[in-house]
């Protein structure tokens, strides 16, 4: 969305995706979460008369379902939208805001002066000088990801990492939020390794001896 925003700058279709991009950032993800339990947990009903999705939990009780089976993954729809929508949002916008500094460079020029297809143009050329600082904005994004959904782990009820991190702060035990703390400064590591990594893979001057 964001390349196609970006190619198509100034456009009705650029200017709707800007709204939609802004509203999706300043919604709260609590209230977002809260309409959408209201929408396809209370409003909509599945064939059967319950509900279209759970409203929260992890799972059905008593259920012995794995992890990948619908009984489960049905309960993780709503809180990974909600998740999402916020991220995936902000990435449109710097996609597009990178990829219209990227299309005015020189080598962009050159690139369609040769006469080189419109696509390879912007997915070969741009898009790939432009995902470098996509790059490091992805990397910040893993450890939120983990432990940053206190709210929307409270709204679905989700005993998650960061619902379990708050409980022991509050709680005073010192070594569940230790832990938590270690865990989420790991996750910080490993996202800047996968950037350092993806530097190398996305632009050939990038090389590590």
């Amino acid at each position: 969305l964001g390349i196609y925003s970006a190619r198509r700058q100034y456009s009705f279709a650029d200017y709707f995706l800007t709204v939609l991009a802004f509203i999706g950032q300043a919604m709260p993800t609590f209230w977002f979460g809260l309409m959408l339990i209201l929408l396809f947990s209370i409003y909509l009903k599945s064939p059967s008369g319950g509900p279209l999705l759970p409203p929260g939990g992890m799972m059905d009780i008593g259920s012995t379902a794995s992890f990948f089976s619908w009984a489960r993954l049905k309960y993780l729809i709503m809180p990974a939208f909600v998740l999402g929508l916020h991220n995936i949002t902000s990435w449109m916008r710097f996609i597009r805001s990178t990829m219209l500094e990227v299309v005015n460079q020189d080598y962009i020029r050159t690139a369609r002066a040769k006469g080189l297809k419109e696509r390879t143009v912007i997915y070969k050329h741009a898009f790939r000088n432009a995902m470098i600082p996509m790059i490091t904005l992805l990397a910040m994004t893993i450890p939120n990801l983990v432990g940053g959904a206190t709210l929307t782990e409270t709204v679905f009820a989700w005993n998650g990492i960061g619902s379990m991190t708050y409980n022991s702060v509050m709680n005073k035990d010192y070594s569940v939020a230790m832990a938590s703390l270690m865990f989420s400064a790991i996750m910080v590591v490993i996202g800047n390794l996968l950037a350092d990594i993806l530097y190398a893979v996305v632009d050939p001057r990038v090389r590590y001896d």
